[in-house]
C-alpha cells in the first residue's frame, strides 16, 4: 500500500485552506509550505494536523515528505469523490506495482462564471524523488498515468 503525502503551498490562504484539506481524506500526511502568511493559514493548517514548513525549508519537497508519493494541490482546489476513490484504489496496489509508474495526472476543472471550465489533465501525483518542480507543482509529464475523477479549482472567495 503506497502512502500519499498531500503537499500544499500557501500564502494568506486561511479562507480557502480548510476546504482543500477536508477533501484530502485519502492522504496519510499533510504538509503545508507557507510563504509567511499574516492571516490564519498556519493555525488552520495545524488544526487539520498538517506539518507546517516555511517556504525556504522546502527547496526539494520530497525531502520533507514521509510517504513515497506526493499529491500536490493548490489551496484553492479540492478533490472530488471520484478522484478520492481513485486515490484509495491507488493505495490498494503494492509498492512494487506502482514502482514502474513515473507519475499520475488528473483532470483539473476550473470554476468559471456560470459553471466549470473544460477539464485539463495535470501531473499532480509524483514519487518523492521527483526533481522537476515549478511554483510548488510538478512539471507536466505527458506520459503519466491518468487517474479518474477531477480536481476542482475554485475561484477566490
Amino acid at each position: 500500500m503506497p502512502p500519499i503525502t498531500a503537499l500544499i503551498y500557501t500564502y494568506n490562504d486561511g479562507a480557502r485552506l480548510g476546504r482543500a484539506l477536508e477533501s484530502l481524506r485519502a492522504c496519510d500526511e499533510f504538509i503545508v509550505v507557507d510563504s509567511g502568511s499574516s492571516d490564519e493559514t498556519v493555525r488552520i493548517a495545524q488544526e487539520y494536523g498538517a506539518f507546517v514548513r516555511r517556504a525556504g525549508e522546502c527547496a526539494q519537497p520530497g525531502r520533507v515528505a514521509a510517504s513515497p508519493w506526493i499529491l500536490c494541490v493548490l489551496p484553492t482546489e479540492a478533490i472530488t469523490e471520484a478522484l478520492e476513490s481513485s486515490l484509495y484504489e491507488w493505495k490498494l496496489h503494492t509498492e512494487s506495482d506502482v514502482a514502474r509508474i513515473a507519475a499520475c495526472s488528473m483532470f483539473v476543472r476550473e470554476e468559471v462564471e456560470g459553471g466549470w471550465g473544460e477539464p485539463c489533465p495535470e501531473t499532480r501525483l509524483v514519487p518523492r524523488d521527483w526533481q522537476e518542480w515549478e511554483a510548488g507543482l510538478p512539471r507536466e509529464l505527458r506520459s503519466s498515468m491518468l487517474l479518474q475523477g477531477d480536481l476542482l479549482r475554485f475561484r477566490n472567495p
